[in-house]
């Protein structure tokens, strides 16, 4: 089968590329939104230049996509373009670097991998991260290397673009950096290097604009995530992290690509590989110091591994691993299988946070009144209420939670009569904020293997 593939290698690449794409529109169809994503949604219909937890890039990809449908399947178009296109261009950026054979392998790697078929289902930030990382990263090589003035001002686009997804796209400023002052520091006298540093800067203007208005409520937020103001070290944190990375990129392809990393020395004599190299180890090395001193979640590191399918590739072929990247693509095809047939089937055990709202918010709705207001007992809670209630209305957090942008939207007096939902007992929660407190219904459904959840509704009026 894949010495079949390799006798046309743009042409295996591109129906790759494709058909993963018709495959993931159909599959996310049939799975209920996560909290996240619901939260993402409403974003979307309150678009502006920043918000609370993330940059606005994430609300403007879902806004566009809410034109062609705003279904499960339609929100998650934001997941299969941006992860189609990051494809398309490892393509590139691997047969410009070194040919195609290696661009094919690159995105058989990239293809198969867990962490890229979590991309492809779930919408988060995430994913207009990993779209412009992988279009910065093609721009910027070419500008480095070829000296246009066009790649030099595309860069500049799509670093801006970039840095309005996550703000971890700052790590590929430092990448920049540390490549120039250490390989081509004549590039800090080039007229286009500046040129498409304005650029970037213009374009995540309004962005740092919104921060300053809002005395940065966004950077600080995310300086406090994911780290701790005690600085006590947990090697077992950094040791639990280092060994997700061999689940979710696969565990043969990321032992191929840190021992590249680690023991090889060609990456010091070749800019080319350095500079791959470098978009690689800058951002597990800063995740990695990181979990020694709070927990991090594993798709923080998933733009390294748009660098790390390339090398690995070029592993493969430059040493003639034939056998090992057989294997290797079997084990990661394997685990993504496993994985995708989880969400599909058994979502209660895979990922129960997304098990259960759809349904509850369909029994809730059962129990309307006209004028009701509707509130959650978290942001995503209040975010499933506004995406599966007929017609969308506007919805709040009625209890105490962490600061969202909820708390940023609203205003005096919201407490009104209508129904709650919540996914713990809260009367006596209620019954502080609200003087008539009535539990209307309740849904039970599964949770992991031999457990339950429970989801209260209550109606709610006379706030206090």
């Amino acid at each position: 089968m894949l010495n079949f593939l390799y006798k046309t290698p743009t042409k295996s690449a591109y129906l790759i590329i494709l058909f993963l794409a018709l495959f993931s529109t159909i599959y996310n169809g049939y799975l209920p939104l996560h909290g996240d994503e619901a939260y993402y949604w409403m974003w979307s219909h309150h678009l502006q230049s920043g918000y609370y937890d993330h940059p606005p890039m994430i609300a403007y990809m879902i806004y566009l996509t809410n034109f062609i449908s705003e279904s499960e399947w339609g929100v998650r178009l934001v997941n299969v373009l941006s992860m189609s296109i990051a494809a398309l261009y490892i393509f590139k950026l691997s047969k410009e670097m070194f040919d195609e054979r290696v661009a094919l392998t690159s995105v058989l790697i990239f293809s198969s991998v867990i962490i890229v078929h979590a991309g492809y289902i779930l919408t988060t930030p995430d994913s207009p991260l990993i779209l412009f990382w992988s279009l910065t990263l093609y721009y910027s090589y070419k500008a480095i290397f070829y000296g246009r003035r066009s790649d030099y001002l595309l860069t500049g686009v799509m670093l801006g673009l970039m840095m309005l997804s996550k703000y971890t796209a700052i790590l590929f400023v430092f990448i920049l950096l540390i490549f120039i002052l250490l390989k081509r520091r004549d590039i800090l006298t080039n007229i286009n290097f500046f040129l498409a540093a304005l650029i970037a800067l213009f374009i995540v203007s309004p962005m740092l604009l919104w921060n300053a208005q809002n005395d940065w409520i966004s950077f600080a937020f995310q300086l406090g995530h994911g780290t701790t103001e005690t600085f006590d070290f947990y090697p077992h944190l950094f040791f639990e992290f280092f060994a997700g990375q061999f689940g979710i990129f696969s565990p043969v392809f990321t032992a191929i690509l840190f021992y590249f990393l680690v023991k090889e020395r060609l990456y010091f004599r070749d800019n080319k590989l350095f500079f791959l190299s470098l978009s690689v180890a800058v951002v597990l090395l800063f995740f990695f110091y990181k979990s020694f001193y709070s927990r991090m979640a594993l798709n923080y590191t998933a733009p390294a591994y748009i660098g790390g399918a390339i090398l690995s590739a070029y592993m493969f072929e430059h040493y003639k691993l034939i056998k090992t990247f057989k294997v290797a693509l079997a084990i990661a095809l394997t685990l993504t299988i496993l994985g995708r047939f989880g969400f599909l089937f058994y979502l209660e055990v895979v990922q129960e946070r997304m098990d259960g709202f759809r349904e509850a918010v369909q029994l809730l709705q059962k129990h309307v009144k006209e004028n009701d207001s509707f509130y959650g007992d978290h942001l995503t809670t209040a975010a499933y209420l506004k995406y599966y209630l007929k017609n969308h209305p506007e919805t709040d957090v009625a209890l105490p939670t962490r600061f969202s942008q909820y708390d940023m939207w609203r205003k005096e007096n919201f407490l009104k009569e209508g129904l709650v939902l919540t996914r713990e007992p809260e009367l006596e929660g209620l019954q502080k904020i609200y003087n008539v407190v009535d539990l209307v219904d309740t849904l039970k459904v599964k949770k992991g293997i031999k457990d339950e959840k429970t989801f209260y509704i209550y109606r709610v009026w006379d706030a206090k």
